[in-house]
């Protein structure tokens, strides 16, 4: 059969397959195992093949591409709008992804690397750590303050309390004490979990180009470096830096009308880690004097008279997305004295 498309919904061991010819007919339709993906695609000829960027998506991306086909993965909300309605099911979602994957102005998601992955385990893994290390050290607080030992909030308040464990003179019975002492060792061993990732990241960032190019800006760091460059590996895909902010999330909302520009919050759209990062980096710029003075310190002191620390860091984060745009693209170095 002569297929030009084809959109292909994956899951962990089923897969529906929708493929259409030149003229846009149905040229078949199929389901398929798991272990019969990589046969179908090596005997077919080189087509079109949308799949959702969903989890396995990249490495069936990269399974598929081996065979010449031309795979484009696309995010899942910009294929909903192409589901039949009242038809919820494989069939009908391999038949939107085939529909999505044409359209002239659809976006997609680069593929990943299987370094680039690696990379971004590292961070999702770290993240997951640190999580549980706030959800340890809170409970530790709360176990305390039921015996009337309070502090405020913070991780190093936190370890002060460690130290009272062994004060004789406290008042918690010995049930609460060995409670309190496994919390202890479990969040000590998850700071330590959290420093052994920390310092792989260091090192590929001193290895990695690309990180190593970005650590040059100002609050940006080895966890922020290696984020954006296992993240985006191709920033050519977007037209200009304001796209780049736009797709972090870091522009207005627009609800704009009859020739009136109404402009709102930031979106929040896009990767929420990597817009997560760029805040706490652009909040380092704020609250530092010579860190502020590499990105624009008249700017950011007359911004800092009208509005909220927090609203100028987000301010401050959209431009340090947009110079990491420029600088992705063109290799360059940061240069203070241009910024300024």
């Amino acid at each position: 059969m002569e297929v030009a498309t084809i959109g292909l919904d994956i899951s962990k061991h089923v897969f529906h397959i929708h493929a259409v010819d030149g003229q846009g007919q149905v040229a078949g339709r199929q389901r398929l195992r798991r272990g019969e993906i990589v046969s179908f695609f090596s005997s077919l000829a080189p087509c079109l093949v949308g799949i959702e960027a969903c989890a396995t998506a990249h490495h069936w991306a990269r399974e598929i591409r081996q065979f010449g086909h031309d795979v484009r993965l696309i995010p899942p909300a910009y294929v909903k709008p192409y589901v039949r309605r009242g038809a919820k099911n494989d069939a009908a979602d391999a038949a939107a992804i085939c529909e999505a994957v044409t359209r002239p102005n659809m976006r997609f998601v680069p593929i990943k690397s299987v370094e680039n992955q690696g990379f971004l385990m590292l961070h999702r893994a770290r993240g997951l750590l640190v999580r549980q290390r706030t959800m340890t050290a809170c409970a530790i607080r709360a176990h305390f303050a039921e015996f009337g030992i309070i502090v405020g909030q913070g991780r190093q308040r936190v370890d002060g309390l460690v130290d009272l464990l062994d004060d004789e003179e406290l008042t918690p019975p010995a049930h609460a004490r060995i409670a309190l002492a496994v919390l202890v060792s479990q969040l000590k061993e998850l700071g330590r979990q959290v420093e052994v990732i920390e310092r792989e990241l260091a090192e590929i960032q001193r290895v990695n180009p690309m990180a190593k190019l970005l650590s040059s800006i100002p609050g940006i760091g080895p966890i922020t470096a290696t984020a954006l460059a296992a993240t985006v590996p191709d920033a050519t895909m977007f037209r200009s830096g304001r796209e780049f902010a736009a797709w972090l999330g870091l522009t207005p909302k627009q609800n704009s009308t009859g020739g009136k520009d109404r402009l709102g919050r930031i979106t929040k759209q896009g990767d929420s880690y990597l817009r997560h990062l760029l805040v706490i980096g652009a909040r380092n710029v704020v609250r530092y004097p010579k860190a502020r003075s590499r990105v624009g310190s008249g700017w950011i002191e007359a911004l800092l008279e009208r509005r909220r620390p927090m609203v100028v860091a987000v301010a401050v984060a959209n431009k340090l997305a947009r110079i990491i745009w420029a600088m992705m693209t063109t290799g360059e170095f940061y240069r203070p004295k241009l910024a300024a």
